[in-house]
């Protein structure tokens, strides 16, 4: 458990710096106002709003439920995982085999914006005020687009953050994303948007879990409703985001 340490000698007030430098870059990278441009979109809830699958709390929490557990959470997370792997590990190959695949298996084509463009911008921040030798590892080796979650798994990787600290901050700013959006478009009290959160920290703890020890193969989605809300956000008329 993070700061749980009571050994206050020389040790111990070691591993308190790291984990409190952990704690600090997490929570800096993963902030809303860490400038990546998540406000800008939804991951198809605008539409699935609009067409009366997402009206209230309850329905919210359940989108978000199977999002995580079946769907772009679960999925993410896993490739969120390989990517701090190869990057600790300075396996260029490997890191380009699990950013083609992320980039490759996006549902739509706003999706793909999505988790491109914040990866994109991921990366030209970190490198300014975070530079370390995974980013250049992903620079030489990955040509193509950077989704979000390899970024994150690059950047923490070359960090030394643990990776299921990592893991669980990504799910977690995620989740808060989709509920910052959800406030904005049902439109959700402040309360209400918070009970949701705290509805659904099993479930992120359990998506953590089912992802961080799952293999590449075991990538899948079953969350088609989600998947045809991201499309059709395409060509929705009036929009406030821009998946």
């Amino acid at each position: 458990m993070l700061l749980s340490t009571n050994d206050h000698g020389q040790g111990g007030l070691a591993s308190e710096a790291e984990e409190s430098a952990a704690l600090f870059r997490l929570m800096t990278w993963l902030s809303p106002s860490f400038p990546v441009g998540s406000f800008s979109y939804s991951s198809g809830i605008e539409w699935a709003v609009e067409a009366g699958d997402i009206a209230d709390m309850t329905t919210l929490q359940q989108w978000l439920a199977a999002m995580l557990l079946e769907g772009a959470g679960f999925c993410d997370g896993i490739l969120l995982c390989h990517a701090y792997r190869a990057a600790s590990a300075m396996d260029g190959p490997m890191l380009n085999d699990v950013a083609e695949l992320a980039a490759a298996f996006v549902p739509s084509r706003e999706r793909h914006l999505e988790t491109t463009a914040q990866g994109r911008a991921f990366v030209e921040i970190a490198r300014s005020a975070w530079n370390c030798e995974a980013l250049d590892l992903l620079a030489s080796h990955v040509a193509g687009p950077v989704a979000y979650p390899v970024a994150v798994g690059v950047l923490a990787a070359g960090h030394r953050i643990p990776p299921a600290l990592t893991l669980h901050a990504f799910l977690h700013a995620t989740t808060s994303n989709w509920i910052s959006a959800s406030v904005r478009l049902i439109p959700l009290g402040q309360t209400d948007s918070q009970r949701v959160l705290a509805a659904l920290e099993s479930v992120i703890a359990a998506t953590a879990e089912k992802s961080f020890d799952a293999s590449l193969d075991d990538l899948a989605s079953a969350t088609f409703r989600a998947d045809i809300a991201s499309m059709r956000h395409e060509a929705q008329y009036t929009r406030l985001f821009r998946s």
